[in-house]
């Protein structure tokens, strides 16, 4: 009895304490999210600071709880959207009390080349509108000084400096250590190009490899150098950028002092100093310091600058990040919730056209179909669908792509990557040496595979390999139908190969050069629509609790993709296996009696994800269905 009352006590004690933490947790989110509210009233004269603590997206990840906790704080990085940067600068233009704009670019993360380019147009425009910036970082690179050479006056501290490494260096090949844990990488891949698989299956880069990454990068690099020098060009950015070595020793190691005699700043100075001559032109804030400047918040900014919805609705559909199966949230393209998201803009009947943002280095090709067959749909109600491509569209995101009548990129633009792959690793070399084998009946050629112990037979290598050269063909019919050329010449451009946004036109993979706004404007006129009477209709996904600062909460789970495919099949039951395996393991050493337990009566069982399944699944969860990457 007194254990009765003892366990009584202890569950009470238990659910006090979630309902004390439940409301804990209310009344913080509550707190957090009235303490953090974009406030459009706050803005007075002064300069608009754009303190990017952080990185330039296509599409920010939604915080979750954990997030929330581990990064409240006003100074924690963040993922900044591309288009609300952009409109924050271009909003700068005609509201006279702006007087300025900051980069404080200190702590700045960087992002893609194509998405840097397109904030550097916004400065411009704002710089020849009469607008001064005034840019300021203890250290600059490539990333950071991409945008600060735009600004009237650049600034860094006495104490800094600066290095241009440019695009490319080197990747960490497995090979090796696989061959010494004894683990196979089953490799089953379409495209001489198709490196992503290199790592597990050679030990240096192939030179199919180094030819299609030379000439990708020797273009991005001479865009970088070319978009500096036509914002700066008194800076002699490229001279520095060949020979460091040599400016660093000729200033005894002095980068700052270099920085100034090779123009590539315009003053050195401290943020104290920095901020105080902010003031000078803008006006002083008293509140935090004297050596303040009136500065206007970035969220209060974008509040009162809000988007135009004047006009027809043009419906923007954003694929952004690795594209997998399910019903995720944003942070990756999860096909499920996007391909809702079409679904749902059909049936509203609202929106007058589609356009569709890539930024995506492609993922699963089951997930991306699962995207492309929903814009096909919206092709069937005459809605004409129109494809703007951002830093990257390739492999998986130019498979959506296909489903467009007109495809945008910029020259800097990674696309292309028509190829397909799939990699599931097994342990037979590994278990041999700890004397663990594998013997079994079986009643067809595939019973108990894939054999992760005993190695995978030959029949289930040749109908894993013929699965992904089906993908091949499907994804190069897709865009011979859809760039109306033969299957041959798009084998012949496919193979894996990456393209830079100005040679994928001359290809024919694209039809033009042109941002967000071309976009916008060519599927208004497919529409019909009058010139612009028309305004973009962001299709963005809802957060589960909307009036949270974060997605969801500890007991919300995402819905997980389905199996689809012989190669998700078979890293299913790879990971069911290698999971009973472990449980078998564990059994040996739990159980303590005499067993009436039937081994092999087990077959049946559904497999358990539970307690050691788990880190089984992370340890294979690189496993993946055939990947157009």
């Amino acid at each position: 009895m007194q254990f009765l009352r003892a366990a009584w006590k202890f569950l009470v004690a238990i659910k006090d304490g979630m309902v004390l933490i439940a409301m804990l947790l209310f009344f913080g989110a509550l707190y957090a999210l009235l303490s953090t509210q974009p406030n459009s009233a706050a803005i007075r004269d002064g300069a608009l600071l754009l303190d990017l603590n952080g990185v330039i997206v296509e599409e920010p990840a939604a915080p979750t709880f954990e997030d929330f906790l581990e990064n409240s704080g006003a100074d924690s990085p963040r993922e900044f959207r591309l288009r609300d940067v952009v409109r924050a600068i271009d909003a700068t233009v005609s509201d006279d009390r702006v007087k300025a704009i900051v980069l404080d670019l200190s702590s700045f993360a960087g992002g893609g080349q194509t998405s840097l380019t397109d904030i550097g147009k916004a400065l411009d425009r704002a710089k020849q509108a009469g607008k001064p910036i005034y840019a300021f970082a203890s250290f600059y690179s490539d990333d950071s000084y991409q945008l600060a050479a735009h600004a009237t006056e650049i600034w860094m501290d006495p104490m800094g400096g600066i290095i241009f490494a440019g695009p490319g260096g080197n990747r960490l090949y497995y090979k090796g250590l696989l061959d010494q844990l004894g683990v196979t990488a089953n490799i089953y891949r379409v495209g001489t190009y198709k490196s992503a698989v290199e790592p597990y299956m050679r030990d240096d880069q192939s030179p199919a490899a180094r030819e299609a990454s030379k000439a990708l990068y020797t273009v991005l690099w001479d865009s970088w150098l070319a978009e500096v020098k036509k914002a700066r060009p008194q800076a002699a950015a490229q001279p520095f950028a060949d020979s460091p070595a040599k400016f660093a020793e000729a200033a005894n190691g002095d980068l700052a002092k270099v920085a100034i005699e090779q123009k590539l700043v315009d003053k050195l100075g401290d943020k104290t100093a920095f901020d105080r001559f902010v003031a000078e032109q803008v006006g002083i804030d008293e509140t935090p310091s004297p050596d303040s400047f009136e500065s206007i918040n970035y969220d209060d900014f974008l509040a009162a600058n809000p988007i135009d919805t004047e006009g027809s609705p043009i419906g923007v559909i954003t694929v952004a990040g690795e594209i997998v199966g399910g019903n995720g949230s944003t942070g990756m393209a999860a096909s499920g919730r996007i391909a809702e998201q079409i679904y749902k803009a059909l049936d509203e009947d609202e929106v007058k056209a589609l356009v569709v943002r890539i930024d995506s280095p492609g993922g699963s090709a089951f997930a991306s179909e699962e995207i492309r067959l929903a814009l096909l749909e919206a092709r069937k109600k005459k809605l004409p669908i129109v494809v703007s491509m951002g830093d990257v569209a390739a492999s998986g995101g130019y498979w959506v792509a296909t489903a467009g009548d007109h495809i945008f990129a910029e020259p800097d633009t990674i696309t292309g990557s028509i190829g397909v792959f799939a990699v599931l690793p097994s342990f037979e070399k590994a278990l041999a040496k700890w004397g663990v084998t594998a013997d079994g009946v079986q009643t067809t050629p595939l019973s108990g595979e894939p054999n992760f112990v005993g190695g995978f037979s030959e029949d289930l290598n040749m109908i894993l390999q013929s699965g992904v050269e089906n993908s091949y063909r499907d994804f190069v019919t897709l865009v011979a139908k859809a760039r109306s050329k033969s299957p041959a010449e798009v084998d012949r451009i496919g193979q894996g190969r990456v393209w830079d946004g100005g040679t994928a036109r001359q290809l024919g993979l694209v039809d033009g050069f042109g941002g967000i706004e071309d976009a916008l404007a060519e599927a208004a006129k497919r529409a019909g629509l009058a010139e612009r009477d028309y305004h973009a209709q962001y299709l963005d996904p809802e957060t589960e609790f909307s009036w949270l600062p974060f997605d969801g909460i500890p007991f919300v789970r995402h819905q997980s993709a389905p199996v689809n495919g012989v190669i998700g099949w078979a890293a299913q039951r790879e990971k069911a296996v290698f999971g009973q395996a472990m449980a078998t393991a564990q059994g040996l050493l739990a159980r303590e009696d005499v067993q009436a337990l039937c081994l092999e009566c087990g077959a049946g069982e559904r497999p358990k994800t539970k307690g050691s399944a788990k880190w089984v699944n992370w340890l294979l969860g690189y496993s993946s269905s055939s990947a157009p990457r």
